[in-house]
């Protein structure tokens, strides 16, 4: 059975990996109103493949109590789908970094953050995914 838990270990806090998120060498994908930012870390930090932190800007939600209720449903919406990114990610891949950076300028409801999460996490995994390998001797 999946663990749905976003556990301590899962949070992006360092704040040498947040700040090489934004240094040449970070991939990112987008799917409105999110925006992925990733990289594979330079050490590991915990047991869990993936170490995530969200962010919502200042500018476009003055007030810290929307700030917090975009971030509470980009979360929500990463726990439930992380299973699968989990699942296809490769045995001894390096650990990744994940911020997500919500970028619309309304307040989200949560099936719309859903539906974007999801398609997020599918094109990172059709991007990430190594060419498969032609093992039929020879």
């Amino acid at each position: 059975m999946n663990d749905f838990r976003f556990q301590r270990g899962e949070r992006l806090k360092s704040r040498k990996e947040l700040e090489g998120l934004f240094k040449p060498g970070s991939n990112a994908l987008m799917q409105y109103p999110l925006r992925l930012v990733w990289r594979p870390m330079e050490e590991k930090r915990s047991d869990f493949p993936v170490q995530f932190t969200v962010s919502v800007s200042k500018r476009r939600f003055k007030h810290a109590v929307d700030r917090n209720r975009v971030k509470r449903l980009v979360r929500e919406a990463y726990r439930l789908r992380k299973h699968e990114l989990y699942e296809t990610l490769p045995e001894g891949s390096p650990q990744l970094a994940w911020m997500i950076i919500f970028i619309g300028k309304e307040m989200p409801d949560y099936p719309k953050v859903e539906k974007a999460m999801r398609k997020l996490v599918a094109k990172f995994i059709k991007q990430y995914q190594l060419p498969p390998t032609n093992d039929l001797g020879g």
